[in-house]
């Protein structure tokens, strides 16, 4: 397979995109693309790429049938500046490969997340890792800001003095706070990369990594426009039935707002939950 370059990735690389107040994201490198998929699905029977409509529906067609192997054949290499709480959360999908600055090795910088006023809210009555959607009153927000603000200065002044006291990096830095930013290079293949996109850009998901997954799922837009389109359509705009929910929706009209394709596609689903009940 030959080297796979797309125009409108290569337009972005080391381009440094804004999150949160002083985070960022760069797309480093990629390798392949949705060419690199279709050629890696169709080397078992050793047909090359065909028309742009025959790659597409045979995208959409690995996707939806969870063939996921040939996505794995394109890698994307992210260059990313976050809080540690985020990276926190982020280094949950273990199926990627990175590289973080080190606190041993390095004297980090002062740099600390403060959230806006809106994004400062009470904590969720029915949700309990998540927050209220509307934000604290203007003056209970600035409040909070404050407090945040204050202890991380306190705290990067403790950090501070224990350098100056010759204390080992790796032992000073224990005092710093979940907010100061940290940065990694993140490497991970396509399959993988839409599994975390699917929980990052869920509604649910915390803010401070939702803003870093919309802006990844933009540059992999640019590297796999077609499977983009499909992961859309199957994954992160479509869900799963239950046994109990195919058998409810058995006793509905299928057809109503899809193709004759997709009906006869929903029809076989519900067959098969059908035949599995049996």
């Amino acid at each position: 397979m030959a080297h796979c370059t797309v125009e409108e990735a290569d337009a972005i690389l080391d381009k440094e995109f804004q999150v949160l107040d002083k985070g960022f994201v760069r797309l480093v490198d990629y390798m392949g693309s949705d060419e690199r998929i279709v050629q890696a699905a169709r080397v078992s029977y050793g047909e090359g790429t065909k028309s742009f409509r025959e790659d597409a529906a045979l995208i959409d067609y690995l996707l939806r049938n969870e063939h996921t192997s040939p996505f794995e054949q394109v890698v994307l290499t992210f260059h990313a500046r976050m809080p540690i709480f985020v990276a926190r959360q982020w280094v949950r999908h273990r199926t990627a490969r990175l590289n973080e600055i080190s606190g041993r090795y390095s004297v980090l910088n002062d740099d600390f997340y403060l959230p806006e006023l809106e994004d400062i809210c009470a904590q969720s009555a029915d949700n309990k890792q998540g927050r209220e959607e509307s934000p604290l009153p203007p003056d209970q927000g600035k409040a909070v800001r404050t407090i945040i603000k204050e202890a991380c200065e306190e705290s990067c002044k403790a950090y501070e003095q224990l350098l100056g006291l010759d204390t080992a990096r790796e032992l000073a830095r224990m005092v710093l706070p979940l907010n100061l930013y940290t940065e990694w290079y993140w490497q991970i293949d396509l399959h993988n990369l839409f599994h975390f996109l699917h929980l990052r850009l869920d509604a649910h998901a915390q803010r401070e990594i939702r803003v870093y997954a919309e802006i990844m799922y933009d540059m992999a837009k640019k590297v796999c426009p077609r499977a983009c389109q499909s992961f859309e359509k199957h994954i992160f705009k479509g869900t799963r039935f239950s046994a109990a929910e195919r058998a409810a929706l058995s006793g509905m009209e299928t057809k109503h707002g899809l193709s004759g394709k997709e009906a006869r596609r929903l029809e076989a689903k519900l067959e098969e939950g059908r035949k599995l009940r049996e």
